[in-house]
């Protein structure tokens, strides 16, 4: 993540529209950071042979979806307005801590269950390839008889569309099968973007390795430290939300038929191998996170090899000119340096500079020390 991201996120979590402490419980305050768009409602209705799908612009009306015998899914798009929210859980009996969830971003995924309904905590993860960023969206269902409730933050787009084409459509058994098997539909989504991004990040580490090799580079420190970032933000994620499925799965509520807990379960096992490819994940990455340090440490020991080669042989000839580079009387001793009397001084002194370097080539040679 670039430094001005975190520091925009850290902005975030200090806005002063989080709660503050001391503030009574069940206060509603959206902590996360408004979208421009206003909340959209949608609304499904359904059952074999029942279909009706409507944008909800009047809060009021919903209330009439409570004692159908049909399957009503509320989407709810936005959680910024806290007003729709308070409403909402006026309307359907949701407690007041369960509302404070939902519009208080960041929540670890978890699994609460109330006398009337069950509430489910996940976080939809979004990459995008091209920037190699990893966004998270909290996403809170209300399970309770005949209807789900869902609740987005909308920040990343709908990702439940799928879902609703299914409901369109009428494939499948998803019609005839209750609004607990829609909630395991919801959750299986969820968990399988998890899968997607995973894939994505896989291949992002595969170009990552193969640039480690051809030439590693300071820059790839920085890249393999954000990849392993997102990584631990998906694991992070993941393990609780297994939980919390496996608690959903073994749930004794009446409105999670037996017929159904097969699929939860069902996505119980999609969250362990997604738990399970994570872990491998990061036994790869930190292969090239080792393959990089070695690859920084043998270019280095190749550069400090060049460099005290090239000093090993300048340091005899430094010797050699520094000697006769010095100031002697020979007309006062014929021990001053009688060389400098000589007709073919200058060119012995090169000659003997020439003759030491290639001895001691020839001798580094043998050592195979070049």
């Amino acid at each position: 993540m670039p430094i001005t991201e975190r520091i925009r996120t850290a902005a975030r979590l200090l806005t002063p529209t989080r709660k503050q402490p001391g503030t009574p419980p069940g206060t509603l305050i959206y902590g996360g950071e408004a979208p421009a768009r206003p909340v959209k409602i949608h609304a499904l209705d359904y059952g074999p042979e029942h279909f009706v799908e409507s944008e909800i612009e009047e809060i009021a009306p919903l209330a009439a979806f409570r004692d159908r015998p049909t399957t009503t899914w509320v989407d709810v798009d936005g959680v910024h307005d806290v007003k729709i929210v308070e409403f909402l859980g006026r309307m359907f009996d949701i407690h007041p801590l369960t509302l404070e969830d939902i519009v208080s971003p960041h929540q670890r995924p978890k699994l609460e269950e109330y006398p009337n309904y069950t509430y489910v905590v996940a976080q939809m993860m979004h990459y995008h390839p091209d920037r190699l960023e990893l966004h998270t969206e909290q996403v809170s269902f209300i399970l309770m008889k005949g209807m789900v409730i869902s609740f987005q933050e909308s920040i990343e787009g709908d990702a439940f569309e799928p879902i609703r084409q299914r409901l369109r459509d009428g494939s499948g058994s998803i019609r005839s099968r209750g609004a607990d098997y829609l909630l395991y539909s919801l959750l299986d989504v969820v968990v399988d973007h998890y899968m997607a991004i995973l894939e994505k990040v896989g291949e992002h580490i595969d170009d990552l390795e193969d640039e480690v090799l051809a030439r590693s580079s300071p820059d790839l420190a920085r890249r393999i430290t954000e990849v392993r970032r997102q990584i631990n933000q998906l694991r992070r994620s993941i393990w609780p939300l297994r939980d919390a499925v496996l608690a959903l799965e073994r749930s004794e509520r009446a409105y999670i038929s037996n017929d159904n807990r097969v699929f939860f379960r069902d996505v119980y096992d999609h969250s362990v191998r997604t738990i399970e490819l994570i872990e491998s994940v990061r036994d790869v990455l930190a292969t090239v996170t080792e393959l990089h340090v070695s690859t920084l440490s043998f270019r280095m020991n190749e550069i400090m090899k060049v460099l005290t080669t090239i000093a090993t042989f300048f340091l005899p000839l430094t010797f050699i000119t520094g000697l006769y580079g010095m100031n002697f009387n020979t007309a006062r001793s014929p021990l001053n340096m009688p060389e400098l009397e000589w007709y073919y001084g200058y060119p012995y002194v090169l000659g003997l500079m020439v003759i030491v370097a290639l001895g001691m080539f020839i001798y580094f040679r043998r050592r195979r020390w070049l």
